[in-house]
């Protein structure tokens, strides 16, 4: 029992230690984005600053914790990033889907070790972005202990959500030969449900109910509303009880989606 934990560990860690190399391979992108986020960042700023020009509040969030929020936002964009549809189509069209298969690890759980070294990675390489926000956009981080604590809590969980839910979408890959546009559409739906560019507390109370729903805010909206204060500390518990459920809820189907799928695969690279 102990060599087969030991013996899977390894392999996992193997699989996680290649993520940090692939980022340092393509070094020359990992700046490209650091500069088309600082940019992307700089207009969010000033765009909320004329919104707020000839108001105090917004449904009940005042200019600076609003803009407190949207640049916490762009720093833990990693977050929300969804890559398994790209993941399954370009493993599909170059065969490799069929190697990976058959390797002696859990399909699922060697994409999950990955999704998240992945995360931890691409946060890390934020750190220039945090830099930015603070010395020049004058963030100003939170400094209750217990707030990171549940962000960090809430944020783990809802990756994992999202991870479940990519899986899901990438299922799909299986039954189609083109992924370009279903990635493009799910990658639309993220920007905008996931909040990173508007609070999800300014939308209309229908349409808010159903983003809070979907796992793109679970990702990355929910984890930043506790660290922000728009959603009270007090609320916590609740909000972390109905991650949990939705993450078992999600983590069961997908295995049954992919379960299901994997017998349509059709593999276009030999």
């Amino acid at each position: 029992m102990i060599q087969a934990i030991r013996r899977r560990t390894n392999i996992y860690g193997a699989m996680a230690g290649i993520v940090p190399k692939t980022f340092l391979a393509y070094s020359l992108w990992v700046w490209v984005s650091l500069f088309l986020n600082t940019i992307t960042m700089t207009i969010l700023v000033f765009f909320w600053k004329a919104v707020y020009a000839d108001t105090g509040t917004i449904a009940g969030l005042d200019l600076q914790t609003t803009l407190t929020y949207i640049l916490l936002a762009q720093i833990f964009l990693p977050l929300g990033d969804l890559s398994m549809i790209f993941e399954f189509g370009y493993s599909l069209r170059e065969g490799g889907i069929a190697h990976a298969l058959l390797r002696p690890v859990d399909f699922q759980g060697g994409f999950y070790v990955q999704y998240m070294t992945q995360t931890l990675t691409s946060l890390f390489l934020q750190i220039p972005m945090a830099l930015v926000a603070w010395l020049v956009f004058g963030l100003r981080f939170p400094t209750d202990l217990q707030l990171w604590a549940v962000f960090i809590l809430s944020a783990i969980l809802g990756r994992t959500i999202l991870f479940f839910f990519d899986w899901m979408l990438a299922c799909l890959t299986f039954y189609t030969t083109e992924v370009w546009g279903l990635g493009v559409l799910v990658y639309g739906a993220s920007l905008f449900f996931s909040g990173s560019l508007v609070p999800l507390a300014m939308l209309p109370g229908w349409l808010q109910t159903f983003a809070l729903a979907t796992p793109f805010a679970q990702a990355l909206y929910v984890p930043l509303s506790l660290l922000t204060g728009i959603t009270p500390l007090s609320q916590a518990p609740m909000v972390l009880l109905i991650q949990v459920i939705l993450l078992i809820t999600l983590g069961v189907l997908s295995r049954l989606f992919f379960r299901v799928a994997v017998r349509k695969v059709t593999v276009q690279g030999g």
